[in-house]
């Protein structure tokens, strides 16, 4: 492949080839590549060796064994899904062995004005999967069967599932000099840096894509797409890169979708049996992303079988069913994880012209549910074949039909405003993305209702800006204690902005005792939030030494006092220029005159140390 004529040096490229061992030069090639992805896969199937990695791209792209050998397995659907023809899914596996690829500068910046949700995975790999399946009558087997791969950090499934859309009929006809100019095409975009609508150029096709900022509101529709008048050919305008079509994905769930909300909100163990690794894994990426804007910090798996390293890991009977959201298609699953509490098992999904079925039905629910008024007991006519809810003892080992199986009572009651308004969309026929918006505003209020009493409290633990003096350490964050949360509930709960009814304070009493406190979810969030007002603490710390009057601080400092000053502004200084604190362009002015003016009053040889030539 010749050498990019983007900006910025490049090493020469690796030909296609074998997978090879050695490890990237650091601080190298590839920069631009590596912000999007990291490596592309070609997985085959080979007579004797079953799945096989045909090859891996940049070449020197170093994945261990344990990776390789799941990267393959996961690449192709298992035996029991029968996928003919070409379809397209997504995984998640662990990165064994430590980070490989030194973090360029780029990555942090994007990372740190992107979404929590959006950030870059530090331990796992997404593999983004298009696979065919056709008859021909050269292979040995009749069949030919390869799987094209993207691995990256990026959670952009719908960016990465329309890039290989467009590549991976084109590789399957012309293979290995197709991958090379896609790969060379990459390497040239910009990176991908949050509040940005770029345009991508791959096989003669721009698409148009708006990066997720933190700045964004969450409940806001797409941003307003860029001109493209000067652009030719007009680009494909991409409305979102990550987020699925909800909507689709929660159809035959749309009556539990509360339910479903709080298991994830609690990190309840879930087992989502599907017909195919599409259905298992756009399931599983739809659930870990309704809680946002908090993020999913339990681990999940879009698709998983038998024959990943964490196996034994996740059926094992001698401790409790660990906090993962597990999507399979082996009916083998059931019998190896009938421990678990909660399994999701989703039948063949309608073929896209067929009609949703007409005739009004009583949705399945527990007796204890039709015996409150209001608990939600509704019927759901017209809405698309809803799984029932159905005791885990009604499991089977085989033919286990459709059906959520749990002994989960939720606190929330089920909101049949919601039920109505998704019912009257599909009668008036609207776009699956106005009744996906519906429904993930719902989530985002329900998430929001949930997390404003725990944002409430915690800004009550950030020290008074009085507090912060100049010359002194800046005063600690106060520590949380769940009890006086849980005292604090009463006053400024989440029953006074929400208008589901339920036991709401009781979602947090159980969480304190058993889930929530204890989960994942809330330690990534706590971490998240105290790191930011740890930062802010910092910015105003600064901010206070810089409107201080310095020249009458020096008057009776040692040297060793106004040293120790100028190396602390300067990491502050820098940790600020690297948009790691909060803190305006005039204070980052004001810091650097400080700083000179303080070298400045020091000796000549103090300042030759500090300041070198």
């Amino acid at each position: 492949m010749d050498q990019g004529s983007g900006a910025g040096p490049h090493r020469a490229r690796g030909r296609l080839g074998a997978p090879s061992c050695g490890a990237r030069a650091p601080g190298a090639p590839w920069a631009r590549f590596s912000a999007w992805l990291e490596c592309v896969c070609v997985v085959t199937f080979d007579l004797e060796l079953g799945q096989a990695l045909e090859l891996v791209y940049p070449s020197d792209f170093q994945l261990t064994d344990k990776e390789k050998s799941s990267i393959c397995y996961l690449s192709f659907p298992d035996s029991h899904s029968g996928c003919l023809g070409d379809t397209q899914f997504s995984f998640r596996i662990r990165q064994c062995g430590g980070q490989r690829r030194p973090w360029h500068m780029d990555d942090r910046h994007c990372d740190s004005g992107a979404p929590v949700s959006l950030q870059r995975e530090p331990a796992h790999y997404f593999g983004y999967v298009y696979f065919r399946q056709v008859k021909d009558s050269s292979m040995k087997r009749g069949y030919f069967q390869k799987s094209l791969v993207l691995v990256s950090r990026l959670p952009f499934v719908r960016l990465f599932q329309a890039l290989l859309s467009l590549v991976a009929p084109e590789y399957f006809d012309k293979l290995a000099p197709c991958l090379e100019a896609v790969c060379d095409e990459i390497d040239q975009w910009p990176a991908p840096v949050p509040g940005q609508t770029l345009n991508l150029p791959v096989m003669g096709v721009v698409l148009q894509v708006h990066i997720p900022s933190r700045a964004d509101k969450p409940e806001s529709g797409p941003p307003k797409q860029c001109s493209h008048e000067n652009l030719l050919p007009a680009p494909v305008v991409l409305t979102s890169v990550h987020e699925l079509d909800l909507f689709r994905c929660f159809r035959p769930v749309l009556a539990h979708v509360q339910l479903l909300w709080e298991l994830m909100l609690l990190g309840e163990p879930l087992l989502v049996l599907a017909p195919s690794p599409a259905v298992s894994s756009e399931m599983v990426l739809a659930l870990t992303s309704c809680l946002q804007p908090l993020k999913f910090c339990c681990d999940y798996r879009p698709y998983f079988t038998v024959h990943d390293s964490e196996f034994k890991e996740f059926t094992t009977r001698t401790q409790a069913p660990p906090s993962v959201v597990l999507g399979v298609t082996n009916p083998f699953f059931i019998k190896t994880l009938q421990h678990w509490p909660h399994v999701l098992r989703i039948g063949e999904p309608k073929m896209p012209g067929e009609a949703p079925g007409l005739r009004p039905r009583v949705l399945g629910t527990r007796a204890s549910e039709t015996l409150r008024p209001g608990h939600g007991a509704c019927l759901v006519g017209d809405l698309p074949k809803q799984v029932k809810l159905k005791k885990p003892s009604r499991l089977k080992t085989l033919d286990t039909k459709p059906g959520l199986y749990t002994a989960y009572t939720t606190y929330l009651h089920r909101d049949k405003a919601l039920l109505r308004r998704l019912l009257k969309g599909l009668q008036k026929k609207r776009p699956s993305d106005v009744q996906t918006a519906v429904l993930r505003r719902h989530l985002l209020e329900l998430t929001q209702s949930f997390l404003r009493p725990l944002e409430h409290y915690m800004a009550s633990l950030m020290p008074l800006q009085k507090s912060i003096t100049p010359w002194k350490t800046p005063p600690q964050i106060h520590p949380f204690h769940q009890d006086d949360f849980l005292r604090s509930l009463e006053h400024s709960g989440p029953q006074l902005t929400c208008l589901l009814k339920g036991d709401r304070l009781g979602l947090y009493r159980w969480a304190d005792s058993r889930r929530f406190f204890k989960s994942p979810h809330f330690d990534g969030w706590y971490r998240q939030r105290h790191k930011e007002m740890a930062q802010k603490l910092e910015a105003l710390h600064l901010e206070a030494i810089c409107e201080a009057n310095i020249e009458i601080w020096m008057k009776d400092k040692s040297e060793v006092e106004v040293v120790d000053l100028v190396l602390k502004l300067r990491e502050r200084l820098v940790r600020a220029q690297g948009h790691q604190l909060p803190v305006k362009e005039a204070t980052l002015k004001r810091a650097r005159l400080y700083i000179e003016t303080v070298i400045g009053s020091l000796p000549k040889d103090l300042q030759v140390v500090l300041c070198p030539p």
